[in-house]
């Protein structure tokens, strides 16, 4: 497979792209209205001067209507580069008009990675026929990064790189990469292998480029480098490049053999992905992408939200339980509407910071007390702070000094609350080997509301507040 992924960027004309660098209203609509008047030249020239990323996006902002008469227009323009830059939502159905030939066609245009990213997504079946279309080399290429859990390295890794032997001179290094036609022509470092094929170290390009012919490729190569597990999951893979500033790293099997390497570009896209992702999963809207098919996004949300009725119904039941008190004050049903709100406000700003370290390896066992008591302090400041407020709010709408008084406490409490429960429940998750993303917001709110509408109607029972 020749790599694409490296190559430089195309410079677009000015018209064609708004200051965000996103495809203009404008030339969007020219490019339809000619799809719409089956003007295919037309087509073709306005699109020709477009980076392959930019081509992806045209397609995906074009309607689902007029989507196959565009890519009919441009056939021959939508290669293998293209199909990776797209959508997942908006490539499987590309592909799904495509014959296993095309396919492999696309896929053997590519880096591993990039047409693992194609083809992992297709059913068996269609997988097999694709697969028997490529050529040996990449078909077994393929086959091996697919038998790799999804989401690991091993699917997110390059097999086109340099190796060397440690025993070879700058001047053999220098000869074989200018001898070999089949070598990758776009890499900035190099890999040293000791007779295993086990990586020892790795040596920059420009490095070798100013070293003399007969220094040893030993004595120029970095010997500290950071190895990436064939089975490591794709966001440790991203933990690492952060905080390694890696800009490569290779990737060895259980028995330390080099089978690939990883670059920052395929970092930056998991890096962008996994954080839509968390995001997206705190609201329980599935993956929240607008391409996805309208049965599946309300499967989704609708599961969420039947859990939080759940949610909401054990809440009214709290408040059920205090009738009587809310009845001989009605001010109370607008004041614990408030309570549970700041709560519930301050609990997603705690938990969204947890779920972050989390994500990031910031939180670990060994500052996880020092995380819990911060939030601690935090939430008793913003209660008191918060609570005085709204007590002296109440007492000058309502002059009652008791109903303002169990407000400033009602406010304390569910602070506290609110804090505890957003570092808590995502770290107890996150314990239990479930993603807290997933499942945090449930537990959170419930809480918050639950304890919201307790700790005001309690107090204002137990005080006899009328």
């Amino acid at each position: 497979m020749s790599d694409t992924r490296l190559s430089d960027p195309v410079e677009q004309p000015e018209s064609e792209l708004d200051e965000d660098d996103r495809l203009k209203h404008d030339f969007v609509r020219a490019v339809l209205d000619a799809v719409e008047a089956d003007d295919t030249d037309e087509v073709r020239d306005l699109v020709e001067p477009l980076h392959p990323a930019d081509i992806a996006d045209l397609i995906e902002l074009t309607p689902g209507d007029q989507r196959r008469a565009l890519i009919a227009a441009i056939g021959d323009q939508i290669d293998g580069e293209v199909i990776s830059e797209l959508n997942d939502w908006v490539r499987e159905e590309l592909i799904d008009s495509l014959s296993p030939h095309q396919v492999a066609s696309f896929a053997a245009e590519l880096d591993t990675d990039d047409a693992v990213a194609i083809i992992e997504d297709m059913e068996e079946a269609d997988q097999r026929a694709v697969l028997r279309a490529l050529d040996p080399d990449d078909r077994a290429a393929i086959e091996e990064a697919l038998s790799y859990p999804e989401e690991s390295a091993g699917r997110l890794m390059q097999r086109e790189l340099i190796a060397v032997p440690e025993h070879w001179t700058v001047g053999d290094v220098l000869d074989y990469l200018r001898g070999s036609e089949e070598l990758q022509t776009d890499f900035w470092e190099i890999f040293v292998v000791d007779p295993g094929h086990r990586p020892v170290g790795t040596c920059h390009l420009s490095w070798i480029l100013r070293t003399p012919r007969v220094v040893s490729i030993g004595d120029v190569m970095k010997r500290e480098q950071t190895l990436i597990p064939v089975d490591l999951d794709q966001e440790e893979v991203a933990l690492r490049f952060q905080k390694y500033a890696l800009i490569s790293a290779a990737v060895v099997d259980s028995s330390g053999r080099l089978v690939g390497m990883i670059t920052v570009d395929d970092v930056v896209h998991i890096i962008s992905e996994e954080a839509g992702e968390d995001i997206l999963r705190l609201s329980g809207a599935g993956e929240g992408d607008i391409n996805e098919p309208l049965p599946s996004t309300i499967r989704t949300r609708m599961t969420w939200l039947l859990i939080n009725l759940g949610t909401a119904i054990l809440a009214a039941t709290v408040i059920a339980f205090f009738s009587g008190t809310i009845a001989k004050l009605v001010a109370l049903s607008a004041l614990m509407t408030i309570v549970s709100g700041m709560g519930g406000n301050a609990a997603t700003q705690t938990m969204a910071v947890t779920v972050r370290a989390l994500a990031t390896n910031q939180l670990t066992t060994s500052n996880t007390w020092r995380m819990i008591l911060r939030e601690w302090w935090i939430s008793i400041a913003n209660g008191i702070a918060l609570g005085f407020l709204m007590a002296l709010g109440c007492q000058l709408y309502y002059h009652d000094t008791a109903l303002s008084l169990i407000l400033f406490a009602a406010m304390i409490i569910n602070s506290i609350n609110a804090g505890l429960s957003g570092v808590l429940i995502p770290i107890g998750l996150d314990r239990l080997r479930i993603d807290p993303a997933i499942t945090s917001t449930v537990f959170v709110t419930t809480m918050t509301d639950c304890m919201g509408f307790f700790a005001l109607l309690g107090l204002a029972t137990l005080f006899n507040v009328h």
